[in-house]
């Protein structure tokens, strides 16, 4: 992570700004009172709360767990060629 302090970020937020957004890197912006924050793209920003949500979830967890034992063992649920012709319309 890019880190800078509050002077050369205001003097170049829109360079800052793009990179964040570009290269998919967060910008952590430093203070001296040490109140910092971090300029994040709003796709990545939506990508860690869907991905904090699913790790919370519980339920969704123990599907993604059970999906990844029975991927692994080889003994999953096989789509026929139909249903994998349906899902590649999609």
């Amino acid at each position: 992570m890019k880190e800078l302090s509050v002077n050369k970020f205001r003097a170049n937020i829109k360079s800052f700004v793009d990179q964040a957004i570009l290269d998919h890197e967060p910008v952590k912006v430093t203070r001296r009172t040490g109140r910092d924050f971090i300029v994040v793209s709003a796709e990545d920003w939506e990508r860690e709360q869907e991905t904090l949500y699913v790790m919370q979830n519980s339920t969704l967890m123990n599907q993604i767990r059970n999906s990844l034992k029975t991927h692994s063992s080889d003994i999953g649920y096989r789509p026929s060629k139909d249903e994998l012709d349906e899902i590649n319309r999609i």
